[in-house]
């Protein structure tokens, strides 16, 4: 039996998890903090720190084949892993190129996938020469995550909102429509990606607040995004699943903004919307099985649990009972004890043939379902 290991134990580390109890393998977690949402679902869990070299290394010299849940982690660990051949899902040298803002922009410009035009702030008053940008989206460099580390700045008097450490100042695109795309590669060289799916983000914490899938995009932006998708990753070369995040200007232009190197938010409804979720997916790389079946069996919405302003503690959820009630709507809680504003605390994805629906539901889910503290 096959020893597949997961550095991180968060909600992501939890549904890879849920999927894997269908595949002969032996799970490992490793994670700080002992009462994580994947602890309690794997056969063994490391209490450990994913960014220290030795933890991580002595977590996946034994096993068979490492993953992430967030980039966050030792490269160099992962590097001498893969290096005394431990099957590593993103690559290292993919990871090490993601992780880093300031790589990832150079990487689109190196190899001519369309991003937004930026330059690269080591301070913040580098801000200050680049007024002509302006409104543009600073981010920082390393550990920016789930809305953090990502701050708009429309004029030279919100200055003081930039970071003071290594960054990239992006021009701000008009943006007609987010989305994403999903793709899986093996180590192979084959490919397969989910259909698109529009986001729509809560502008004030930047994050995902619901999406709906299929896009509606036109037939040709799709093939003109998917083709940047498989670029991204081709030009990556590196076996796992990625989501490719873009931007569809008013022109119809495709721009690329990031790229996640591990199972994604946006591919969360592919659970049960999908023949194949992005989970069992990632199982199949990790494992050397064939790639799974990406068709989508009906359109979906996802709408995300935050943690609700004004409340921080023991979490406890208004309204579930009205939600799981209602037809074809599946409730994913990630099994975190405590909530505070704006916590991802999880996902309820709806099933339905008609968009309209689908968007009316995701909204009326947002105002019954609320997370607040006991």
């Amino acid at each position: 039996m096959q020893k597949i290991g997961i550095l991180g134990g968060g909600q992501l580390g939890r549904m890879l998890l849920q999927a894997a109890v269908n595949y002969p393998a032996e799970t490992y977690v490793m994670e700080n903090d002992t009462e994580c949402p994947a602890a309690h679902l794997c056969h063994h869990f490391i209490k450990g720190d994913i960014q220290n070299f030795d933890d991580v290394y002595n977590f996946g010299k034994d096993l068979n084949t490492v993953t992430i849940e967030i980039e966050s982690v030792n490269v160099e660990a992962l590097q001498k892993l893969e290096d005394e051949g431990v099957k590593i899902y993103p690559s290292p040298a993919a990871l090490k190129i993601i992780k880093n803002k300031i790589i990832q922009k150079n990487f689109y410009k190196e190899n001519n996938i369309p991003t937004a035009a930026y330059h690269i702030t080591q301070k913040r008053t580098d801000l200050l020469k680049h007024a002509d940008f302006f409104p543009a989206i600073h981010k920082i460099a390393l550990g920016g995550y789930d809305g953090r580390g990502v701050v708009s700045i429309k004029t030279l008097q919100e200055v003081e909102k930039g970071f003071d450490e290594p960054s990239v100042l992006e021009k701000k695109i008009n943006i007609s429509k987010e989305i994403s795309i999903i793709v899986a590669s093996n180590p192979e060289g084959e490919m397969v990606l989910y259909p698109p799916v529009d986001m729509i983000f809560n502008q004030d914490l930047n994050l995902l607040d619901y999406q709906v899938s299929p896009s509606d995009l036109p037939e040709n932006i799709l093939w003109k995004a998917e083709a940047i998708a498989r670029k991204v990753v081709l030009d990556l070369k590196s076996a796992g699943i990625f989501a490719v995040e873009m931007f569809v200007d008013n022109n119809n232009n495709v721009w690329v903004n990031e790229t996640a190197p591990r199972v994604h938010n946006s591919g969360h409804h592919t659970i049960e919307a999908n023949y194949g979720s992005q989970f069992d997916m990632l199982l199949r790389i990790m494992l050397g099985y064939p790639l799974g079946n990406t068709q989508q069996i009906m359109p979906a919405a996802i709408v995300n649990i935050l943690g609700k302003d004004g409340y921080n503690g023991v979490a406890a959820y208004e309204g579930l009972e009205e939600v799981l009630k209602m037809e074809k709507v599946f409730v994913h809680l990630y099994g975190k004890k405590y909530t505070k504003p704006g916590r991802k605390m999880g996902h309820v994805t709806i099933l339905g043939k008609e968009r309209q629906q689908l968007v009316h539901t995701a909204h009326k889910i947002k105002q019954v379902l609320k997370v607040i503290s006991q």
